[in-house]
This record gives C-alpha cells, structure tokens and sequence, in this order.
C-alpha cells in the first residue's frame, strides 16, 4: 500500500492521498488542468514550472510514458496529482509506467484525492498555493502563502544555441527559447523552416545579425511582466522581421508594444479551450496552459485584437499589421491536439514570404 500524503492548501483545507513517484516534501502553485489525454506532454512542458499540477480527468497513466511525445527533455512541474493512477498501462509504445517516470524525474505524485473537490476550490477562490507533507500538523500556513515562482524564464530556457534544420530549407527562423515546447519546433521544421534555438537573454542585435527571416516567441512558465529584459530587447525587433508570438511569447510581445497582463483567477490549462475569431465569427476548440492574460483595452491604438475566449472573453490574440507581426495565447501547435488551429503557423510562412 502506497503511503499517506497530505495536500494543505493555503486557505487551511487538508487532503488526504498516498504517495507515487518520488519522495519528498514540497510548496507549489496547485493548479488544475482539464485534458482528458496528453498528460505526457502536460508533465514536459516547461510553462508548468514552479507548479503542483492536477488533472481533473479521473484516470491518468493508461497508456504509459512515450518518450517520443515528451515537450522537452525532463518534467518541470513541481509535483503532481491524480484521482487515480494506472499501474499497469497498455499501449504498443509505451516505455515506461507513470510511477517510474515520476521517480526518475523526481517529481513527487499524490493519488485517491478528491480532486473535484480541490477543483471547485480552486474554481470558486482563485489558484492557491499548497504544501505535499507526509506530516499535515504545525503547518506553517503564513510559509506556504509566501510561495512564488520566481526565476522561472531563465530556469527552463536554452543554456546555448542550437539549430534544428529541416529536411526542406525554405526559411530560417529564429526561436526565442523562454521555454518552448518541442512541437514549435516540429512545427516549424516541416513547413521548411531552419530553427535556430536561442536562449531567452539573446540580444537582437545577436539575432538580427543572424538575419532571419522570421522570429517566434516561444511558450514559458511565470509572470510576463517580470521578464523586464527580454520585454527591452524585443522592442528591438519589432519592425524588422516577421514576428509570431505563442502563449508567454504572446504576453511578452504585447508588454513590448506597451500593452499590459493580469493574472488570472484561476488560468487557462486544458485541450478544451474554445476561441472565437473576431474577423469571422467562428470557433475553434483550442489547447491552452497559463494564468496570466493581456488586457485587451490597453492595447487600444496599438494592435487589434483577433481571437477573444468565447467563455470569459479574454485576450487570445492580436494582430499588428504596421509591424509584421501577431501572437495568439492559446497552443496552435498542441500535441496530443486538437488540431483546429495548426493553419497559424502556415500564416507565419506567408508572412515571411511577402504574401502579407
């Protein structure tokens, strides 16, 4: 039997579950994600540092751990919670089990919570910190409130360049790792494009020396008001080459243009995200994962706003056609899916090649 674990959250409230994965107590920013499948690649995507990740779907683990659908190298959330866990997945690609991967990683894992319940906290109050103790007495609340996820940025992105070619060079494009999922790059990759990963604090005078012809804001974890240095350098680029912004790269195009963000009460994490498009009307059904959202009002006279979130009517996306340049908040690359809204990424190709 796996032993007994304790998830205290900030309020006061205190869950009992039992341990998989690997050891250890920890504080985090306990939030919920609503997908029913792609829990691989929630585990490997850098945007959930510094985060106690919880799935909402009540099975998680059927199919295993599949390298080959890993967003990066390595699992980056803080800990992870599920109803129930498989012991025993099946699939003909399957690698591993949950519970191993999780110990390799060193991620702690909680199961048997009532996960509805911290659902509906969360829903109700707002994203909340928590503890994961084997010992809930003497809890230091005032501690666990203190948390922040700081240095998340330079904690995920690349250490050093890298390229990544394609097996049919049309375009050489310029990635800003701020924590990028891999599929950008696959994304990219067979629509022709050479990608050339650089660290977040690479300078434009760096990468315009590179003279791409284009440049891609990645996805990342954290506030992106506090990345004040790259917000600087991206004003620099602003102008001079097709610029596409996902996610934090987003948020960050957006602080750079002189818009502002908000956090969010309590984010959006799931594959069920619908957006609807301003310029047709139609919605699609997106993948998303961040809690912090641009204020569309603020950025009146200085962009145009392009998809709004159909259920609170948030920013997710905007154009600036002066400047050659758009961003949506939501993950048009998403893998396992949905697939709705891949055709983003063929707009960024004719941007580059002159059809806007």
């Amino acid at each position: 039997m796996d032993k007994e674990v304790y998830i205290c959250l900030e309020s006061g409230e205190v869950f009992k579950g039992y341990r998989f994965g690997a050891d250890g107590d920890i504080i985090g920013e306990l939030v919920f994600t609503t997908g029913m499948g792609g829990y691989i690649e929630t585990l490997t995507d850098p945007s959930y540092y510094g985060q106690i990740v919880m799935q909402t779907f009540p099975l998680i683990g059927n199919y295993g751990i599949i390298s080959e659908d890993m967003e990066s190298k390595k699992s980056y959330v803080s800990a992870y919670v599920v109803r129930e866990k498989c012991d025993e997945p099946s699939n003909f690609r399957c690698e591993e089990s949950l519970d191993a991967f999780l110990k390799a990683q060193g991620v702690i894992g909680v199961w048997g919570v009532d996960t509805r319940e911290i659902t509906k906290i969360i829903r109700e109050y707002g994203v909340a910190n928590a503890l994961i103790t084997d010992n809930p007495k003497n809890i230091d609340i005032e501690k666990i409130k203190a948390y922040r996820v700081e240095n998340a940025v330079k904690s995920v992105s690349a250490n050093s360049p890298a390229l990544s070619p394609s097996d049919e060079h049309r375009f050489n494009v310029v990635l800003l790792d701020y924590g990028a999922k891999g599929n950008i790059v696959r994304e990219l990759n067979k629509r022709g494009c050479n990608v050339a990963i650089m660290p977040h604090d690479t300078k434009a005078e760096d990468i315009l020396k590179l003279n791409p012809d284009g440049i891609m804001l990645s996805n990342g974890p954290g506030d992106p008001a506090e990345n004040t240095d790259e917000i600087e350098e991206i004003k620099k680029l602003v102008g001079k080459v097709p610029i596409f912004g996902i996610c934090l790269g987003h948020q960050l195009l957006a602080l750079a243009m002189g818009g502002e963000t908000t956090k969010l009460k309590y984010g959006h994490r799931g594959v069920n995200q619908p957006v609807k498009s301003l310029e047709t009307g139609r919605t699609y059904i997106s993948s998303q994962n961040h809690g912090y959202a641009v204020i569309s009002e603020s950025l009146e006279g200085k962009g145009k706003i392009s998809y709004i979130n159909a259920n609170d009517n948030t920013c997710e996306g905007v154009d600036y056609p002066e400047y050659k340049a758009f961003s949506v908040q939501f993950h048009p690359e998403a893998c396992s899916g949905p697939k709705d809204t891949e055709f983003i990424f063929n707009r960024f190709i004719d941007m580059m090649g002159g059809k806007e």
